[in-house]
C-alpha cells in the first residue's frame, strides 16, 4: 500500500497525480470543480473516465463524489470518505462509510473497475475462509482500506 487519505485532509492536485500515476492515466484534467482522469487499457479496447470532486453539493450536505465512466455504465460513490492506493495491485479503492457499512469503488490500472454497496462493517475483518466466494470478493477487496476507516468505529 502507498498513500491512504482520509476525509480529515482536502484531496489535492497532488493526490490527483499520485492517482493517475498508480492507474497509468493516459491524462490528467484539472477543471473547476474537479479532477478528471482517462485510463486507456489498448490491448483489451477499454477506456474508462475517472471524476474526483473534492467537495461537491450532495443533496443537503457536502461531500466527496468519485464517480466512473465507462463505454457501458456510470457509477457513483457519494460521501468518499476516504481511498487506498496499492501500487502492487495496481489500483485505487476509493471507500465510503454509513454507520455500519461500507461500501467501495475500486479502480484498476487496466481501465476496469468494481463496485461494492453497503457491505456489513464486519465483513473486512472476518474469516475469509468461512465465507461463499461471491460474499468472499467484497470483503477482501475492501480490506485493503481497513486502516483507513473511522477509529471509533473500529473497535465496535
Amino acid at each position: 500500500m502507498s498513500k491512504n487519505f482520509s476525509n480529515k485532509t482536502k484531496f489535492t492536485k497532488i493526490e490527483a497525480e499520485k492517482i493517475a500515476d498508480i492507474l497509468g492515466a493516459e491524462k490528467i484534467l484539472q477543471e473547476k470543480d474537479r479532477f478528471r482522469l482517462r485510463v486507456v487499457n489498448q490491448e483489451e479496447k477499454r477506456t474508462l473516465a475517472l471524476e474526483i470532486f473534492p467537495e461537491t453539493e450532495l443533496g443537503k450536505s457536502r461531500g466527496m463524489l468519485v464517480v466512473v465512466y465507462t463505454g457501458n455504465s456510470h457509477l457513483q460513490l457519494h460521501n468518499c470518505t476516504g481511498y487506498v492506493v496499492s501500487e502492487e495491485l495496481g489500483e485505487v479503492t476509493f471507500v465510503s462509510e454509513e454507520g455500519n457499512r461500507l461500501s467501495g469503488l475500486v479502480v484498476e490500472r487496466g481501465a476496469s473497475c468494481s463496485l461494492y454497496a453497503a457491505l456489513n462493517r464486519e465483513l473486512i475483518s472476518s474469516d475469509f475462509t468461512k465465507l461463499g466466494v461471491e460474499v468472499m470478493l467484497s470483503g477482501v477487496a475492501l480490506s485493503l482500506a481497513e486502516e483507513i476507516l473511522s477509529q471509533d468505529k473500529k473497535n465496535h
